[in-house]
């Protein structure tokens, strides 16, 4: 940090600085702005949109619209016609408290900059969760969120015959878009059964629109002859320099898997198993967290608006809880219009009229959700020679010796191990240990919170933090004389 002082850029002081330019970050900006705040936008990505609504690549003259692709592109319009201060390929690594505000540390072009602002608005969205399985870490295997983003931003299938496998919605949602971008889908493979999905018909009747696209997903899917296997999952991945097939093995109620296993070939795996909310940064910020399995585990806490204990910060999206899209663009005009009435705008008229709507849309998004909740058996697809942190190459034997002489924490075996500390910063890895450790203890899996988090948050090369520092410049004294 002392390197950081010395070196970091320093702009004027922001009202109101949001982190995330999905669909909850970017409506965050657009209300806050409407009510004459100086709002700065950050993204890692070059353009708005978040995961959901990512960009297209620039190289990609014209394509067919999907609704993800208008949303986006309206999202978009309306920055850049609110004349909001949006700055992408721009990633945040720390977060301080200071007098007036808040110091923002982030990486642009090479650069580190420390940006003030009076009022933080975070939306950090979410990252995936795969339970690591035999060869899931084999060149070809893509995250079902990694695949949707691959479609979105390059039109282009992630290999000729693929698997897709995995939970609720989004494993339809990307063998249908696999089809369409010209690729084969040699089998769908999901842990969820036709039971499971009509125990959600009630959510499903509030939202005909999307009930009736995810079923022509699934008609789509069953017409063209594409096996669906229900109640079952991906097992293990075979191949030996990369994705040749997968082995695919029934679940019973629990999730474990049961009697024999069959083969299907293929060249490339799409997997999944539901979203996790990306917290590190509300954490940073001093926002406590609570365990919330219907809101896909570990969540900050916040209050209504997203409104939270700490002054001055507020919270959006799916960082605060996997809602879904529609949700988390209401939730993010909440947050926008809560910050700007700390800043003195009088917005309560307008969000007491968009709470309903947020609610009602939330109430949807987290029966798919529920779709994606593990079942204590899922836990066994997990094999003792299976990789579990990528980055450290740690095994679930190993991690297992670690519990087992007295690592009874994520912290604790990310102490002894080194599990989390590579350059995903535990995002692969930290939900599947704290899950083996609640298993091995016997102990439920709200009393195993995540690793505490420390900056930075994502990488950031030694050169940008150093920037012209030279240790030749030292005051280094003359040795005493002898």
């Amino acid at each position: 940090m002392l390197l950081l002082c010395g070196t970091a850029q320093m702009a004027d002081l922001i009202d109101i600085l949001v982190v995330g330019a999905g669909p909850a970050g970017g409506n965050a900006a657009l209300a806050a702005a409407r009510h004459g705040k100086h709002v700065v936008l950050l993204d890692e990505q070059v353009k708005p949109g978040g995961q959901i609504w990512r960009a297209k690549d620039s190289s990609i003259l014209s394509a067919p619209q999907t609704p993800e692709g208008s949303a986006g592109d309206a999202l978009r319009a309306q920055i850049t016609k609110a004349q909001i201060d949006h700055r992408g390929s721009t990633r945040i690594w720390q977060i301080e408290r200071q007098s007036e505000g808040w110091d923002v540390h982030v990486l642009r072009d090479g650069q580190v900059e420390r940006l003030t602002t009076k009022t933080l608005v975070l939306a950090t969205g979410a990252h995936e969760f795969v339970q690591p399985i035999p060869g899931w870490t084999k060149p070809g295997v893509f995250g079902l969120a990694g695949a949707t983003a691959l479609f979105k931003q390059n039109l282009s299938p992630p290999g000729q015959r693929t698997i897709v496998s995995g939970t609720g919605p989004l494993v339809f949602f990307v063998a249908s878009e696999i089809r369409r971008l010209g690729g084969t889908v040699a089998a769908v493979v999901t842990p969820n059964t036709r039971r499971d999905w009509v125990s959600k018909l009630p959510a499903l009747a509030r939202r005909v629109d999307l009930a009736l696209r995810g079923a022509l997903w699934i008609a789509h899917i069953m017409m063209n002859r594409v096996p669906i296997f229900w109640g079952c999952s991906v097992v293990s991945v075979e191949g030996v320099a990369r994705v040749e097939g997968a082995e695919i093995q029934k679940l019973d109620a629990n999730w474990a898997p049961k009697g024999e296993t069959w083969s299907i070939d293929a060249d490339s795996l799409c997997l999944g198993h539901g979203l996790i909310p990306s917290i590190e940064a509300p954490q940073l910020s001093g926002i406590t967290i609570s365990y919330r399995s219907d809101l896909g585990g570990w969540v900050p806490d916040i209050g209504q608006d997203g409104a939270t204990s700490v002054e001055g910060v507020f919270l959006c999206g799916d960082g605060a809880g996997i809602r879904g899209a529609t949700a988390a663009e209401l939730h993010g005009t909440l947050a926008g219009l809560s910050a700007a009435e700390h800043l003195g705008a009088r917005t309560a008229k307008e969000r007491a009229t968009l709470r309903p709507r947020f609610n009602r849309a939330a109430r949807f998004g987290l029966a798919m959700t529920a779709l994606s909740t593990p079942r204590p058996g899922f836990a066994m697809l997990t094999k003792p020679d299976t990789i579990v942190c990528r980055c450290e190459s740690l095994t679930q034997t190993r991690i297992s010796q670690e519990v087992e002489v007295g690592a009874a924490s994520s912290n604790a075996v990310k102490s002894g191990l080194r599990a989390g500390m590579g350059p995903c910063g535990g995002k692969y890895c930290q939900t599947a240990i704290a899950r083996f450790i609640a298993l091995h203890e016997n102990r439920p899996e709200a009393e195993i919170p995540p690793s505490a988090p420390r900056p930075p948050l994502r990488p950031v090369p030694m050169s940008a933090l150093s920037a012209n520092f030279d240790y030749d410049d030292l005051p280094i004294p003359k040795p005493a004389p002898l």
